[in-house]
C-alpha cells in the first residue's frame, strides 16, 4: 500500500510538530501555511530549511501552533460524512 493522502503529515500537525516539507505533490494543499517548504531537488535548500527550523525557536513555536490549528481541518468524521454525501448524490442521480 502507498500513502496517497498524507496521514503522517496530519498526525504530525496534530502533535504540534513544526514541519519542513517538499513543495510538491499534495504537500502544500495538506499543510497550507503550517509548514516551511523546500525544493526536493535541491539538497542545499532542504538542508537550509531544516536547519532554519532547528535554529529558530520562535519559528518552531509559530509552525507548531499553526500545525495544531491546521490539523483541526482533518478528521475521520469529516471524511466519512463527505464520502457518504458523495455516495448518496451518485446513487440518487442514477
Amino acid at each position: 500500500p502507498v500513502e496517497t493522502f498524507g496521514n503522517p503529515l496530519v498526525e504530525a500537525m496534530a502533535c504540534g510538530t513544526p514541519i519542513a516539507s517538499s513543495n510538491t505533490a499534495a504537500m502544500p494543499e495538506i499543510l497550507g501555511d503550517a509548514a516551511t517548504y523546500f525544493d526536493p531537488l535541491d539538497v542545499k535548500d532542504m538542508a537550509n530549511t531544516i536547519i532554519s527550523i532547528l535554529e529558530n525557536k520562535n519559528e518552531r513555536q509559530r509552525l507548531g501552533a499553526l500545525a495544531l490549528e491546521r490539523a483541526k481541518l482533518f478528521s475521520w468524521q469529516k471524511t466519512a460524512s463527505q464520502t457518504a454525501s458523495i455516495i448518496k448524490s451518485v446513487a440518487s442521480s442514477g
